[in-house]
């Protein structure tokens, strides 16, 4: 094979070497190495001061179930919180609640209120920019050396209480008092991703898809709009507040109501940085569940129980790249999950349900502040190391959960006394993993998927696309077999608006001459993790099953660095 001349690393939109650009990619992440890790207790963290037509509830909800759950000391003050009203905020009232704490903010602070995209009725998805010292572009924000913090509400329409607690959260930021963690970190506050859904209080978007199972295939404009949010300011925290089903099916198999305040859970997923689940673990989700244990609110794990009703266990959320929670872990982001008690019983306990969500997402704030700089050194380690690792070792394909028992505390939906069994449980803490295979140094792409570049151009990864012909040693996908099937979640669950292809395939070595026009993922980036997870064809939620990817053999695994000539592409 006839060697190309390589080039030095020039100005955006010339050509390079993917030499260069490993360096470049490398580079770009601080050689700063991880401390001794700081675990819980080794440091005092920043205290912040206490803060001050829906469905109707099953008919099972008695009065004695609903004395478990008081109205909390403090009374929130929102739009849709306010005496006697049957709805909750709309997307038009939140526009002016925020924009009266915009204009009313407290003296030093910065604040900017922004329509990220448009829902698919054509409603404003609006975002709170919130700072100290520093304007509110992605410069403004990547020059104050400050984490940013994410916190997105309502991506399902009938789980008001997050977006509810998201406009207190703000009102605290820029009014009250915890403005003083805006001295070491920025926030930005979504309280309303899906405002179509919550117009009809219905779970899902105007086209019927999942907002929450969209974060990897970025089918509707509001994941999308979400997506280039994550990608421009790049938070090293993100919080996704939601609210659980009471009822439903659990009360069905159980004959009992869930009981718990708040369930958390942080992102776990093949491939992610194992300092991101180690600092989501203890600096953020344990501390929140010491915060809510002394407020009183009764805390678990986040679980649900599958749809076969014969099946009497209980899973943890899912561990597959498809929710926010999972795709922001992959992007080297602590990402949590709140969860309080919420579907199917309207107004009920409203009060103490946003009290949940402001407490949980106070603590995070709290320790978001007090780990400013170990957060930054941690994300910088995980980049850099994802990075590194491009044609070495094995990448995990798939995984699953680990199978337990735990004591899981129910209420009889008639006495309200607790009921306490002990369930078989799916974990997500700890994964196990079903099939591996080596990790490439890149992906090669046919000149016709512009949509998966456009894709993963939107989460966030670098793509290039050849510039002059070349030999390359890849491994070409080989189907074995196929078949039609449905994404699920761990619950057993549809989720997706259609079938996908579920393929399975090895893996046969091959030598190709790369054609001019061609695209190239490297591995040798931050987010290598994520284009595994949207680019491995044998699994529920990559490109290829889900029909984003045209033709299975458009995609190579590139199993040498290419000694190519490549241009950078918009």
């Amino acid at each position: 094979m006839s060697m190309m001349k390589r080039e030095n690393f020039k100005t955006k939109g010339l050509k390079y070497s993917a030499l260069a650009l490993a360096a470049a990619l490398l580079a770009a992440c601080s050689t700063t190495p991880l401390p001794p890790w700081q675990s819980p207790g080794t440091e005092q963290g920043k205290q912040l001061p206490p803060v001050g037509t829906p469905s109707a509830a099953p008919a099972s909800y008695s009065n004695a179930v609903a004395a478990r759950f008081p109205a909390p000391n403090v009374q929130y003050v929102t739009p849709g919180l306010q005496e006697g009203r049957q709805t909750f905020s709309s997307n038009e009232e939140v526009r002016a609640f925020l924009s009266e704490l915009v204009a009313g903010k407290n003296a030093g602070l910065t604040a900017n209120l922004q329509s990220i995209g448009k829902s698919q009725q054509g409603a404003d998805i609006h975002a709170l920019f919130m700072s100290k010292g520093a304007g509110s572009t992605p410069a403004d924000f990547a020059r104050s050396n400050k984490p940013t913090v994410l916190f997105i509400g309502q991506q399902h329409g009938n789980e008001p209480a997050g977006g509810e607690a998201l406009l207190v959260t703000a009102k605290q930021l820029l009014k009250g008092p915890w403005s003083g963690v805006l001295d070491s970190i920025n926030v930005i506050v979504v309280p309303l991703a899906n405002p179509d859904g919550a117009a009809t209080q219905t779970r899902a978007l105007s086209n019927q898809l999942d907002l929450n199972r969209d974060h990897l295939l970025l089918r509707s404009p509001e994941a999308r709009a979400l997506a280039r949010l994550v990608r421009d300011y790049r938070p090293l925290v993100v919080v996704d507040n939601h609210e659980y089903m009471v009822g439903g099916r659990f009360e069905e198999k159980f004959k009992a109501l869930q009981s718990y305040d708040a369930m958390l859970q942080y992102a776990n997923t093949p491939n992610i940085g194992e300092f991101v689940v180690k600092a989501s673990g203890e600096w953020f989700v344990d501390p929140m569940f010491e915060a809510l244990k002394k407020d009183n609110l009764t805390t678990q794990w986040y679980f649900s129980t599958p749809v076969d009703p014969q099946d009497a266990g209980l899973a943890m959320g899912g561990i597959r790249p498809d929710t926010g929670r999972n795709v922001n872990g992959l992007k080297n982001a602590v990402s949590l999950l709140v969860e309080t008690r919420g579907i199917g019983i309207g107004r009920e306990h409203i009060q103490r349900r946003v009290h949940t969500h402001v407490v949980a997402n106070g603590k995070v704030l709290e320790q978001a502040a007090a780990r400013a700089g170990h957060l930054r050194q941690v994300q910088e380690f995980v980049e850099r190391d994802a990075a590194s690792q491009a044609c070495h070792g094995n990448l995990i394909v798939d995984a699953a959960q680990t199978q337990e028992q735990r004591q899981i505390t129910m209420l009889d939906p008639v006495s309200g006394a607790d009921i306490v069994r002990q369930l078989p449980w799916k974990s997500s803490l700890a994964l196990r993993s079903t099939q591996e295979r080596n990790r490439p140094c890149g992906y090669l792409l046919a000149s016709s998927e512009n949509d998966v570049v456009a894709r993963l151009q939107m989460l966030g990864l670098s793509v290039l696309r050849v510039a002059e012909s070349g030999e390359l040693q890849v491994q070409q996908y080989v189907e074995t077999g196929r078949s039609e099937g449905r994404r699920q979640d761990p619950h057993g669950a549809i989720v997706g608006e259609g079938p996908i292809r579920q393929v399975t395939v090895n893996l046969a070595p091959l030598t190709v001459q790369v054609p001019a026009g061609s695209y190239y993922i490297p591995m040798g980036q931050p987010l290598a993790n994520l284009a595994a997870a949207a680019l491995e064809p044998d699994t529920q939620n990559s490109y290829f099953a889900n029909g984003i990817q045209r033709n299975l053999n458009n995609l190579m695994r590139a199993t040498e660095q290419p000694v190519l000539i490549f241009e950078e592409i918009e």
